[in-house]
C-alpha cells in the first residue's frame, strides 16, 4: 500500500507579498498586484504591465551567512526559489541545515528530496551587451568568429551557472542539505504541478519522507516579456490602460493575461511523518493526472481545442483519488484570460463535469498576480490548499459576465464546504495537469 501524501508547508512569493498568508489575505480582499513594469522602462513594449515581487525583498535575508557569497551566481528565478524554500521550511515548522543554526534536522538528509519546476531562464541584457558589442564584425553585423575570439571573453567564468534551469533545485538542495531524489522539470506553466506530482510519487514509493516541490520563474525582463507576448498568452497593452481591468478569465471579451513573477515551493510530506510530528496539514494530495496534447500545427503551439487532453488528465486524477466528478467542490483552473486557452479549458471542464459545472465555483488568480510561468500551477496548488484549510473561497476579480456554464464571474469572498478541490490547467506546449486536494481533519 502506497503512503498518503500531504502539504505541510507553503513558501509562496508573489506580487501580493511573501508567504501564504500574504497571498491569501490579498486574494480574500480582491487585491491586484498588477501595475506598470518597474524593473525597466517597458513603455515602448507591446506589454507594459506585470505583477512584480517587492524590489526590497533580498535573497540574502533567506540564506545562511556562510552561503551569501553564492548569491552572486543566482539569477532572479533562483532567488525566488530560494526565498520560497526558506519560507516553506519555516511554515512547515521544520529544521534543516539551512535554517537550523546547528540544531538537529527534522528529517535525515537522505530522506529529503527536491523537485522544482523551472523555465528556460532568460539572461540579463546588461550581462550580454558588452559581449555582443565585441562580437560585431567590420560591417557592424554579428560575427560568430568574433564571438568566439572576443565576445565570449566578456562573460564572467561562472556566467552559465546563473542561468541553467537546474540551478533552482541545485541551490535549494545545497542550502537545506537535501540528499534524497532531486529533479528539475521545464514544461512551461505546468512545471510546478508536474513537480508536485513527481514529489508525491517519490514519497509514495518510500524514497523520501518530505520533498521541496513547486516552481519559480520571472519573465519580467526585456527578452522574457517579448517571448511571452509572442506566445499568444499575453494581452497587448498601452500605458494609459487600467491594468486591473485587462485580465478577465473566461470572459467573452477576454484579451489575454499579463506577466507575473513568483515562486511556490511547497513541503510535500508523507502523512504518517506529518501526523507523528504534529505538523499542520493544509490538505492531502488525493489524486494526480498528467497528459500531453497540443495543436502543433499552429505557430506558436496552441492547446488542443477539443479539451480532450486536459479532460483525460482530470479523469486520471479522479480515478487516482477513487472519487467521482460529483465529489469536486471547487476548481482552481489555469484561467489565464487568453481566449484560446480559456476556451480549451472550458471545453475540458464541461466534458468532465457536464451541467453540474455551472454550480462548481472556479477560483481564478491571474487577475491578482499575473501569469507566473513555471511557478503558475504550483501557486494554484497553494491557493487550492489554502481554500481547503480555511474552508473558504477568495474574492474573484475579472469580468461581470463569463462564458456559458461557468461560475467564474467577479464575486466576493465567501465561506464554502470544501472536501475536494481540483487544481488543473495546461502549459505552453501542451502539458496538462490535474491535482485533487482533499480536506484533512486533524
Amino acid at each position: 500500500m502506497s503512503r498518503e501524501v500531504a502539504i505541510t508547508g507553503l513558501g509562496v512569493v508573489t506580487g501580493l507579498g511573501i508567504g501564504g498568508e500574504a497571498l491569501w489575505d490579498g486574494l480574500l480582499a480582491g487585491r491586484s498586484a498588477i501595475g506598470p513594469v518597474r524593473q525597466f522602462d517597458a513603455s515602448a513594449f507591446p506589454v507594459n504591465f506585470a505583477s512584480e515581487v517587492d524590489a526590497a525583498v533580498s535573497v540574502r535575508d533567506y540564506v545562511p551567512k556562510t552561503y551569501r557569497k553564492a548569491v552572486k551566481v543566482m539569477c532572479r528565478d533562483v532567488e525566488l526559489a530560494v526565498i520560497g524554500a526558506a519560507r516553506a521550511v519555516e511554515d512547515a515548522r521544520m529544521v534543516t541545515k539551512g535554517v537550523g543554526d546547528g540544531a538537529v534536522p527534522t528529517f535525515a538528509p537522505n530522506r529529503v528530496g527536491c523537485q522544482i519546476g523551472a523555465g528556460l531562464i532568460v539572461a540579463e541584457i546588461n550581462e550580454l551587451t558588452t559581449a555582443f558589442a565585441k562580437a560585431r564584425g567590420e560591417s557592424g553585423a554579428f560575427s560568430m568568429k568574433r564571438w568566439g575570439s572576443e565576445g565570449m571573453n566578456e562573460l564572467t567564468p561562472l556566467w552559465l551557472l546563473k542561468y541553467l534551469p537546474n540551478m533552482l533545485a541545485c541551490h535549494v538542495t545545497i542550502i537545506h542539505d537535501c540528499q534524497g531524489p532531486s529533479n528539475t522539470i521545464t514544461c512551461g506553466e505546468a512545471s510546478g504541478a508536474l513537480s508536485i506530482g513527481e514529489s508525491r510519487r517519490v514519497i509514495e514509493r518510500g524514497d523520501a519522507d518530505v520533498c521541496f516541490s513547486g516552481g519559480a520563474e520571472s519573465k519580467i525582463n526585456m527578452l522574457g516579456l517579448l517571448r511571452q507576448f509572442y506566445s499568444g498568452m499575453i494581452a497587448p497593452t498601452t500605458p494609459e490602460m487600467d491594468p486591473r481591468q485587462i485580465v478577465q478569465p473566461f470572459s467573452p471579451g477576454a484579451r489575454g493575461s499579463l506577466p507575473g513573477e513568483g515562486a511556490a515551493i511547497l513541503m510535500i510530506e508523507s502523512l504518517d511523518t506529518a501526523t507523528k510530528r504534529g505538523a499542520r496539514v493544509y490538505a492531502a494530495i488525493a489524486g494526480f493526472g498528467a497528459t500531453q496534447s497540443a495543436d502543433l500545427s499552429a505557430c506558436p503551439p496552441r492547446p488542443d481545442a477539443s479539451g480532450n487532453g486536459l479532460a483525460d488528465a482530470i479523469e486520471q486524477a479522479l480515478s487516482d483519488a477513487s472519487i467521482k466528478a460529483e465529489a469536486i467542490d471547487a476548481i482552481v483552473p489555469l484561467g489565464c484570460g487568453a481566449p484560446v486557452y480559456d476556451a480549451a479549458e472550458a471545453t475540458a471542464l464541461r466534458t468532465v463535469f457536464g451541467d453540474r459545472l455551472a454550480r462548481i465555483p472556479l477560483v481564478t488568480t491571474k487577475p491578482n498576480i499575473g501569469l507566473c510561468a513555471a511557478a503558475t500551477s504550483a501557486i494554484d496548488v497553494a491557493v487550492g490548499a489554502l481554500c481547503v484549510l480555511n474552508q473558504a473561497l477568495p474574492a474573484r476579480l475579472g469580468a461581470a459576465r463569463c462564458l456559458d456554464g461557468l461560475d467564474a464571474a467577479a464575486a466576493r469572498q465567501r465561506d464554502a464546504r470544501l472536501e475536494h478541490v481540483l487544481v488543473c490547467g495546461c502549459g505552453f506546449g501542451g502539458q496538462n495537469t490535474a491535482i485533487i486536494l482533499k480536506r484533512h481533519r486533524q
